[in-house]
Formats: structure tokens, C-alpha cells, sequence
């Protein structure tokens, strides 16, 4: 066997697998707090890309392309408000009303507000794919080691491991994260010692809208280009993911997002690129025979 190419292999499903949980994570939490699959979340991931191509566009004709760095987080940060706006505003149009209605309403919402994102972006924008600039710097210092990872590769590791260890602290060590916990647990019992369940709600949105526009950013910052159309096949993915790892987890989220990328990136190296999204499905139903809730999820109730 050889070894690098393992190696290859390896660290790219790595990459892939921190890529799909940057949006796994904001589909888990949302989950977890109402137990509702928002499927418009990839929309979101889609319009952080959108805003990040606007703000750094106009950022590089102003000033140039020197200040990479300056660019990536003004865009970054431009990309998580308008981004976090739209869900703040999805929520309370969307799925508030919804609440108390059997489920299959609010999913079948949460379909119609992602088609309604796409095409709202298709025509204020294109349907053509967009050239992406390259906001993350090249590293001297890494140039003998790119062509197994590279600097990019590496940034979109370390800003998801990152973002895992906040949220999880967030979740279990500080007062919202309790609150989230009792709003996951019984949202009628917390509003009576207190907790203001809608506005845990819509900040649960929010959080889990900002993971995706980072994801969204560092991503498009990646590959190189972006349409209305990547919020889609990167939801699914992220959905596949979150469910593989047991929805409502957010160590789950991560892991599933992992062991999917992995299996993608060795089935395509060592069998064929042309089946990718059908080894992750068929790995996906196999996981689910034996382990319904998912590798870390709970049969009983699904927490954060």
C-alpha cells in the first residue's frame, strides 16, 4: 500500500469531513433545542459564501489584495451578521408560528424556505458559477508539506476544532447553555422556573447560522467558486452527517461529519470518484441497521 497516498486520502477526508461539520453542527443544535430538521440551513451556509464574494470583492478593488488577512476576517465577520439576520428572521416567520403544529408542517416549511432562498439568490444574483477569491494565505514554512495539505486545508481543521470546543463549552459550562439544555429537556418546564424559551430558540438559530457562514467563507475560500446551488448538496451532506453521528449531539455531529468524509475520500481513492454520493448513502443506511439513533445518539430523547 502506499503510504503517502493513504496519507493523501486521509487528511483530504479529514478536510472534507470539517467542511460538512461546520453546517452539521448548526443542524444538531437546532434539532436538539426543537426537534426540527432545517432544511434551509444549507441556504444559509450558501448566502454567508454570497456575502463573503460581495464584502471581499469590494475590500480587494479598494484596497488591494495584500491584507489577506484583514479581507478574510472583515468578510468572515460581514458574512456571519448578514447570515445570522437571515435565520433570525427565518425563525420567526418560518417556524414560530409553527410550534405547537404536527411536524410534518414545519418540515414541509423549512423545504419551502429553502427554495424560496435559492431562487431568491439565483435571481438577485446568478445562476453561474462565481470565482471565489483565495482569502487564506499560502505558509512559507508549510510549502514541502502542501502537496499532502495544504495552508487552507489545515485553517478550515483548526477553525472547526475550535468551534467545536466553544460550542461545547457554551453548551455545558455557561448560563444560555444551561438554558438551551432545560429548552432541549422540557421547554414548558423551563418557562416556568424562568427561562425565556423563544429567545433560546431564536439564539440557537443564530449560533448555528454562524458556524455555517464560517464554513461557508472558508470554503468557497477553497474550492474557488460558488453558486446558488452549493447550499444544497452541502446540506444534504451535513444532514447525512449529523444523523450518521446522532442528531442532537454535537460530538456526534462532528464525528458523523468525519466518518463521512473519510468514507467518501477512500471509496473515491480506491475505487471510483464516480459513485461518491453513493458509497456515503449506502455507508449511511449500514451505520442505521445496527445503530438507528446514529453512532453517539440516544434511542430515548435526542439533547444537545
Amino acid at each position: 500500500m502506499d503510504l503517502e497516498y493513504f496519507a493523501e486520502l486521509f487528511l483530504g477526508g479529514l478536510t472534507r469531513g470539517s467542511i460538512y461539520a461546520l453546517i452539521a453542527l448548526g443542524y444538531t443544535m437546532v434539532y436538539g433545542i426543537v426537534e426540527l430538521i432545517n432544511f434551509a440551513h444549507g441556504e444559509i451556509y450558501m448566502i454567508g459564501a454570497f456575502t463573503a464574494l460581495i464584502v471581499a470583492s469590494v475590500l480587494g478593488m479598494e484596497f488591494g489584495w495584500t491584507h489577506l488577512g484583514a479581507i478574510l476576517l472583515i468578510s468572515s465577520l460581514a458574512a456571519m451578521i448578514y447570515s445570522c439576520s437571515y435565520a433570525w428572521t427565518m425563525e420567526k416567520i418560518a417556524y414560530k408560528p409553527l410550534r405547537k403544529a404536527p411536524r410534518l408542517s414545519a418540515l414541509i416549511s423549512a423545504i419551502g424556505m429553502s427554495l424560496f432562498l435559492q431562487n431568491y439568490v439565483l435571481l438577485a444574483q446568478t445562476s453561474d458559477f462565481l470565482p471565489f477569491p483565495s482569502l487564506i494565505p499560502d505558509w512559507e514554512f508549510w510549502e514541502p508539506y502542501a502537496h499532502v495539505i495544504s495552508a487552507p486545508e489545515i485553517a478550515i481543521l483548526l477553525v472547526t476544532t475550535i468551534v467545536m470546543i466553544l460550542l461545547t463549552f457554551l453548551i455545558k459550562f455557561t448560563k444560555i447553555g444551561k438554558a438551551m439544555r432545560a429548552t432541549a429537556q422540557d421547554s414548558s418546564m423551563a418557562m416556568l422556573v424562568g427561562v425565556n424559551v423563544d429567545q433560546i430558540i431564536s439564539m440557537t438559530f443564530i449560533i448555528g447560522s454562524a458556524t455555517a457562514a464560517i464554513g461557508g467563507v472558508l470554503i468557497a475560500s477553497h474550492v474557488g467558486q460558488i453558486n446558488f446551488y452549493i447550499g444544497f448538496i452541502a446540506g444534504i451532506k451535513a444532514f447525512v452527517a449529523a444523523v450518521l453521528g446522532g442528531i442532537g449531539s454535537i460530538p456526534g455531529a462532528v464525528l458523523g461529519s468525519l466518518v463521512l468524509g473519510w468514507t467518501e475520500s477512500f471509496f473515491t481513492g480506491y475505487i471510483s470518484s464516480d459513485y461518491e454520493d453513493v458509497f456515503a448513502f449506502v455507508f449511511l443506511v449500514c451505520i442505521l441497521i445496527f445503530r438507528p439513533a446514529g453512532i453517539l445518539g440516544r434511542s430515548e430523547t435526542q439533547k444537545v
